[in-house]
Formats: C-alpha cells, sequence, structure tokens
C-alpha cells in the first residue's frame, strides 16, 4: 500500500503476471472482487494466501494513464513431494530438503548496504534477525561516519534483542523506549546506550506501509529522542509483542511445530501505543505511478538531500534491486 492505495512496486519476470501485462507503477482497484483499503488489506491477503489459496486471482488494475484492465492472472505451481519422510530413516533427503529451503530465503532478505565515500553510508535493513554481536559489527561500519540512511521500508519487525541493540548503537546514553504492558504486569523497555562507541552523525531513516513491529519502534524512538529524521509513508501500525511456544506430538514419529501468542502491548514513551496507528513520519512523501513504472525512488532522493547528497531518482531505485526467489 502506498497512502491508502495498492500499487503494484515489483513484478517477477518470466511470470504470468508479467506475461499478462502487469507492471510497476499499476494500480490494483479490486482483487478477486473484493475492494479493499489499507487498514484490511491484510485480511483479504490471509484469505487468498492462507485459509483459501488458489492456483489464480482475478484482480481489476488500472494503467498509470488511467486505463482499465481486468486480469486473470496465475500462480506458479510447482509440485512438491506427495509424502515427506520425517522420521529420520534418511536425513539426507526428505528432512534435509527442509532444512536446506532457509538458506535460499535468507538470500532474499538479506542485509545490504551501499557506502559514499568515508562519509556516508546507507543501510537497507530487511529485519531484525542479527545477534547483538553482529548489529555492534555493522554499526562499526557506521560509527565514524557523518551520516546514516536507515532504509526500513519492507521490514516486518523480528527479534527484540536486535532492536533493542541497534537503538543503543545509536546513542551514548540509556534509552527508555516505553512499558511493555501485559495483562498482570508492566515493565519498563530500556535500551542501554552504547558511550563512546556509539554513532553521533546524522541519521535518516526510511519507513513505509509495510514496516512493522520492531521497525516502527525504532521509527518512533528516533522521533520522540529527536535523534533524526523519519521520512517516507505511515508504518503498518502492528508491534504488538508475540512470544513463540514450541511443542511436540507423537512418540515413534516425533512432530516439532510451535505457535506465536501475542503477550504484551508497547507503550512508548509519550503513553501512546502505535498498534492499529502506526508511526507518521517526519515528512510524509509517496513514490507516485510514474515513479514506480519508472523505477525510481524519490524517497530516497530525499533522504540523500537530507545528509548532503547528490542522488538522481534513476539511481536511487538502483541501488536496492529486488532479488527474486529462484
Amino acid at each position: 500500500m502506498i497512502g491508502n492505495k495498492c500499487y503494484v512496486v515489483a513484478v517477477k519476470p518470466g511470470s504470468d503476471a508479467e506475461a499478462k501485462g502487469l507492471r510497476p507503477g499499476d494500480r490494483i482497484l479490486t482483487l478477486e472482487g473484493y475492494t479493499f483499503k489499507r487498514d484490511d488489506l491484510w485480511k483479504l491477503q490471509y484469505i487468498v494466501y492462507r485459509l483459501s489459496p488458489r492456483p489464480g486471482l482475478k484482480v481489476l488494475i488500472e494503467k498509470p494513464d488511467g486505463k482499465r484492465l481486468p486480469l486473470e492472472i496465475a500462480a506458479q505451481v510447482k509440485e512438491g513431494k506427495r509424502i515427506t519422510d520425517l522420521r529420520g530413516i534418511n536425513v539426507s533427503n526428505d528432512r534435509g530438503d527442509i532444512i536446506r529451503e532457509y538458506p535460499t530465503l535468507a538470500r532474499l532478505y538479506a542485509h545490504r548496504f551501499v557506502e559514499f565515500g568515508s562519509d556516508y553510508l546507507i543501510w537497507k535493513m530487511p529485519q531484525f534477525d542479527l545477534s547483538e554481536r553482529e548489529v555492534d559489527e555493522q554499526m562499526e561500519r557506521v560509527r565514524k561516519r557523518k551520516a546514516l540512511i536507515l532504509d526500513l521500508r519492507g521490514n516486518s519487525g523480528g527479534y527484540e534483542i536486535t532492536m533493542l541493540r541497534l537503538i543503543g548503537n545509536l546513542f551514548d546514553h540509556n534509552v527508555t523506549i516505553g512499558e511493555l504492558k501485559r495483562r498482570k504486569e508492566t515493565k519498563p523497555l530500556l535500551a542501554k546506550g552504547r558511550g563512546e562507541s556509539a554513532f553521533k552523525g546524522q541519521l535518516v531513516l526510511l519507513v513505509d506501509s509495510d514496516s512493522s513491529s520492531a521497525a516502527e519502534i525504532v521509527a518512533r524512538t528516533v522521533q520522540l529522542e529527536k535523534r533524526g529524521t523519519v521520512i517516507g509513508d505511515r508504518t503498518s501500525g502492528f508491534v504488538m509483542r508475540s512470544r513463540e511456544y514450541e511443542h511436540q506430538m507423537g512418540n515413534d514419529l516425533l512432530i516439532e511445530y510451535s505457535t506465536s501468542v501475542t503477550d504484551a502491548d508497547i507503550i512508548m514513551s509519550d503513553g501512546q501505543s502505535l498498534e492499529h496507528t502506526g508511526v507518521t513520519p517526519d515528512e510524509l512523501l509517496l513514490p507516485t505511478p510514474s515513479n514506480l513504472a519508472s523505477q525510481q525512488d524519490p524517497v530516497m532522493v530525499r533522504a540523500a538531500a537530507l545528509v548532503g547528497l547528490e542522488m538522481s531518482p534513476e539511481k536511487a531505485g538502483a541501488l536496492f534491486p529486488v532479488q527474486w526467489r529462484k
């Protein structure tokens, strides 16, 4: 979603969507006959992709020139094994195949960096999945620079320890982020500052409607502490903390699974919750359909200008191309 409208931002090469003429910059007006807004898109996605997956989707699109087209787009279906052996008899096959899927997924969401001389660095952070040591290692690359542009667009959150360590690396003092409010208790949420090891340069954060959870908390903390500038679109407003519980069932055949349960809301230091509200950027800046069609990134251009870098919209749009799963 961009603002309150749904646009295509990328189309997978070789897909049926590409063959049918779907392009970046096209607006999705209806999906399977349903109209939707920003606040209820997730419900439709949950129904279509989780509860009732289907081999294709019917969409009504609007081209940047205003022309409307109905499309029926087929999914790429790849048949897997009908029976998966989880007994451990042949670990090198079925169970090993399952384990090997994860590195493939990780490559799609790798942390990426672009340096401009020794003074500026752009960090595309797709999720909060780093250990404290890994956060420190990445921030060591930033510490002596004049400016950091932290791109949290599309970042759906992740580990709390990653979030706390990142915030700590942005301040030389301890920061009270807010409170974790559970049913029967409330406790402070604190980030321990890194003292002289903290990054003290200029900070610009980029967010969009897909920035969720930890990404939103970082952005709002930066605003409340007046540590930097947040630009882009209003964030998703999904910040409640959840915990994962592992389970097992079976005897001879042991099946392991887990459930995720929401256990706390985050009340920020200003006394407000971001749930269903999100973070409103200091500068609300949205790409236009023509920007999307031309693969231009005006939000990154503005971020670069704030720290003193000159960058064309085309160059900004080429910094972090979409990485497709093979």
